[in-house]
């Protein structure tokens, strides 16, 4: 059995302060505790202010509480003993998160970009050395879901990122597919796109040119050409990070953390 800590490390509650109530209050809790107990304010072994004085401290409800230390806990940085309290866990990693409320610029979410670049690009060649048929045909089932929605005059978002996750998944490695949906589609924002190209013919125009780029990925991958694959998933992810460059130099480095999300590409 483990022993509770001779001394509690933590004397007071002013680690803890009220919350503003703009953002999700779990939320809050949860960052603010993560912070404290990864700059060490917070240190293994220590234990928490119970529900009560976290209630005080911090001004919330009992429920936001105890959804913040669950989420604490998921994340490997909370131990609970039943009877006894929450406690900062000895050996703490802090996973990894991108939370999307924190990109604050069009620059951040172009570095997210980049990052998902070299994942995609590889996930493309294992697709089209790995790909079933029936994996296939998802990915070209996508592609044509992309063409439906340019001739509705819809903005593709969802059918754009169902083709990259179809690509993801005919890796035949689920962790290509997880990533992609940690990634998500709040990578870019949508609204940019629509203030650069107001006429409905020039946002169908914008798209018809990346269908063009998916249309060379996808035969890569039909073909079980793995090189062609990843060179046609380098070029298209490089032409669209330049496409959203010049959107930053056309409407400025401004926030993204409350434009609706975007396509994939």
């Amino acid at each position: 059995m483990s022993r509770l800590p001779a001394k509690d490390p933590l004397q007071d509650f002013s680690t803890f302060r009220p919350l503003a109530a703009p953002r999700g209050l779990t939320h809050q809790l949860v960052a603010q505790v993560a912070a404290d107990i990864t700059a060490g304010r917070l240190p293994p072994g220590s234990r928490l202010p119970t529900e009560k004085e976290m209630m005080v401290a911090t001004g919330v409800s009992r429920t936001v509480v105890r959804e913040a230390v669950a989420c604490l806990r998921a994340d490997g940085l909370v131990l609970v003993r039943q009877g006894v309290g929450a406690f900062v866990a000895q050996h703490v990693r802090r996973p990894f998160r991108i939370e999307i409320d924190e990109l604050h610029s069009l620059r951040e979410a172009l570095e997210i970009m980049e990052l998902r670049t070299g994942v995609e690009i590889e996930a493309a060649g294992l697709a089209a050395e790995r790909g079933h048929a029936a994996e296939i045909r998802e990915i070209a089932a996508a592609y044509d879901a992309i063409e439906g929605a340019i001739r509705r005059g819809e903005s593709a978002v969802d059918e754009d990122f169902a083709f990259h996750r179809s690509i993801a998944e005919a890796t035949g490695n689920a962790q290509f597919k997880r990533f992609l949906d940690y990634l998500g589609r709040f990578i870019i924002p949508r609204q940019s796109i629509r203030k650069s190209l107001p006429r409905l013919e020039d946002q169908r125009a914008y798209l018809t040119r990346i269908q063009t780029e998916h249309l060379e990925i996808l035969q890569s991958i039909r073909a079980g050409a793995a090189a062609a694959a990843r060179a046609a998933m380098r070029r298209h992810l490089r032409n669209s990070r330049k496409r959203y460059q010049k959107l930053a130099a056309e409407f400025g480095d401004g926030p993204v953390a409350a434009a609706a999300p975007a396509a994939a590409s």
